[in-house]
């Protein structure tokens, strides 16, 4: 098995490509130790001291590292990790456990919108951050504010701001004029 490995915008994160299928759909984000417990992949990636964030993709696993350890010093360790792991033949998340379906529900007047804003999301934004190793999910909109959740790579990132402003915020007022603002939620 050969694990590629790609850097993201995110100096604090690494994206490892496992040549095969991490999740059928959706993505899946753990920030801890605790919370990757459903999933066998990510609770082996936890295991290696200085991992503080595993995010799953369709075709890869983005890993976050604590800021005073250097990734030459872990990144064996998270091959080795992930190799064990497709080895074992066991699932990427249990069955039952917690996958992210991406968008939250809305419900309410501005359902148009709203669908609206998913669609560019989807179409426009969510291929573009999963090539960096991340992933941009809705959280909600009031007021021509969208309330967007940042996942994996795209989660701390020192250009997420300008990637908010510059880029979604311009894109989804460039086709939804009932849009003012793009602000980032922590969930």
């Amino acid at each position: 098995m050969f694990i590629q490995t790609e850097s993201t915008p995110n100096p604090a994160t690494l994206k490892f490509l496992p040549g095969q299928t991490v999740l059928e759909a959706g993505t899946a984000d753990f920030a801890t130790a605790e919370a990757a417990e459903a999933s066998p992949l990510a609770s082996r990636i936890f295991a290696v001291k200085g991992v503080n964030g595993v995010f799953f993709g369709n075709d890869f696993v983005t890993v976050t590292k604590a800021d005073d350890v250097e990734w030459d010093h872990i990144k064996p360790g998270i091959l080795g990790a992930v190799m064990e792991h497709y080895q074992s033949g066991q699932p990427v998340i249990n069955a039952g456990g917690e996958q992210a379906s991406g968008h939250a529900e809305h419900t309410g007047e501005d359902g148009e919108v709203v669908s609206q804003i998913k669609e560019l999301l989807d179409s426009r934004v969510r291929p573009a951050v999963a090539q960096d190793g991340g992933d941009i999910t809705f959280h909600g909109f009031e007021r021509g504010v969208v309330y967007l959740h940042m996942q994996g790579a795209c989660a701390g990132c020192p250009s997420s701001t300008l990637t908010l402003k510059m880029g979604i915020e311009n894109l989804l007022r460039h086709y939804i004029p009932e849009v003012t603002e793009v602000r980032p939620v922590a969930v």
